[in-house]
């Protein structure tokens, strides 16, 4: 690792409260032009005494403002102490996580995966539009029945069609066979331009997209194309179960990666992670933010800058090996808790790689599903599977507990 490492508590303490006094001070200083300010002191007390440990709640107290894209020309000046702690996050993500050359990165702190996959639509509609000319309706998003529900979002407010490909049932994998037809009627409809979609961890399986798949088609059909990975589940996952894994910048084809700090990292809700190849974000500026240092190339706008000091809060209090020994655990108790279903002959599907397994519904009563919270694909009588993440707080006890329920009703 480069840029990724373990520090005690007192380093990263003193290094927030720097960045917070290169900030400006809402509270002591003469600052007449901005429309905001520190958190409402009569609701939030900034003279707690217990907010002096606490460096992530300072930072929320004082209430940074990270409008804009900081890894791309210049930012509001204000807030240049915390901006450059969240430029330090994304250096880690992107060099030591996603293997990206220094500095040949951009990105921001999105509020979530579904903006941050937006975000990445957004950038190459409007690449293909500015530099290809493209009409809207020539522009494709080619993704997976099991893609995450964002990316029809994203092809509703970005006005370009999405193609669904289906995967099969038991592997969750891509049929290509499929896959060709559904690009072969896309061209047919006077589509020129695609986007792809793979997921490093669906949200219902966990299961992990080949992106050769989608791109050795493309290559082959002499297809223009531009490759996001939606990583907002298995981001902070898949890079340290799969050691040999090529699905980051290591890869030139990939263009854009989308995680999420909400989830694995367990970050405050509303922390997503948007990195892309220098070259890209330009084509979202939106020059009409001419009051904002740098104008602005984000989707939000406006957005805390206390959710990219709880990122590299939790990145540099693990450091990689406590991480990876985190996701080392997570793994043995997913293990544990597949060779228990093989027991009991259950199906499921599972990627080896990752710490959440789908049960085939006709095998958990759904009383003792919702006991234990089980997530169901569909809420309703067509449901065929429930879900099991392995979470933190998810132990083998825990886990034991459903088994024997499940065990009384077989």
């Amino acid at each position: 690792m480069k840029y990724w490492k373990k520090l005690p508590h007192r380093s990263l303490q003193t290094r927030i409260e720097k960045a917070l006094k290169e900030n400006v001070d809402f509270e002591n200083d003469i600052s007449l032009g901005y429309p905001a300010s520190k958190l409402d002191n009569k609701v939030f007390y900034s003279d707690a005494s217990f907010l002096k440990d606490a460096p992530t709640l300072q930072t929320y107290v004082a209430n940074p403002n990270h409008i804009g894209c900081h890894t791309y020309g210049s930012s509001e000046s204000a807030f240049k102490g915390t901006q450059e702690i969240e430029r330090e996050v994304l250096r880690v993500l992107a060099v030591d996580f996603f293997k990206m050359e220094d500095e040949q990165f951009d990105g921001y702190i999105a509020p979530g995966g579904t903006e941050a996959n937006i975000q990445a639509i957004w950038v190459f509609r409007n690449f293909y539009n500015h530099h290809f000319n493209a009409a809207n309706d020539e522009i494709a998003i080619i993704a997976s029945e099991d893609t995450h529900y964002s990316i029809p979002k994203a092809s509703n407010l970005l006005n370009i069609d999405l193609h669904r490909v289906p995967v099969h049932f038991e592997t969750r994998e891509i049929d290509a066979s499929a896959l060709e037809k559904v690009v072969q009627e896309a061209v047919a409809n006077g589509k020129k331009y695609f986007v792809v979609i793979a997921n490093m961890g669906t949200t219902m399986f966990g299961s992990v997209d080949d992106p050769d798949v989608y791109t050795d088609l493309l290559e082959k059909m002499d297809l223009p194309y531009k490759l996001h990975i939606d990583g907002a589940y298995g981001g902070f996952v898949y890079p340290f179960s799969n050691l040999e894994s090529k699905i980051n910048f290591s890869n030139p084809k990939v263009s854009s990666i989308t995680i999420d700090a909400h989830k694995m990292l367990q970050a405050p809700y509303g922390t997503g992670v948007y990195l892309s190849r220098k070259g890209l974000i330009e084509n979202v500026i939106t020059k009409e933010a001419e009051y904002v240092e740098g104008m602005d190339l984000t989707l939000c706008g406006s957005r805390s800058g206390a959710n990219a000091i709880a990122v590299y809060m939790i990145l540099f209090t693990y450091g990689p090996y406590g991480w990876y020994e985190k996701i080392s655990v997570l793994l043995m108790r997913t293990n544990w808790f597949c060779k228990q279903l093989d027991e009991m002959k259950i199906p499921y599907y599972r990627n080896e790689n990752m710490n959440i397994v789908t049960l085939d519904s006709s095998h958990v009563p759904r009383d003792i599903a919702e006991k234990f919270d089980l997530v169901p694909e569909q809420h309703n009588e067509s449901n065929k599977w429930y879900k099991v993440v392995i979470m933190d707080h998810v132990e083998i006890d825990s886990l034991m507990q459903f088994i024997n329920a499940v065990k009384e009703r077989h």
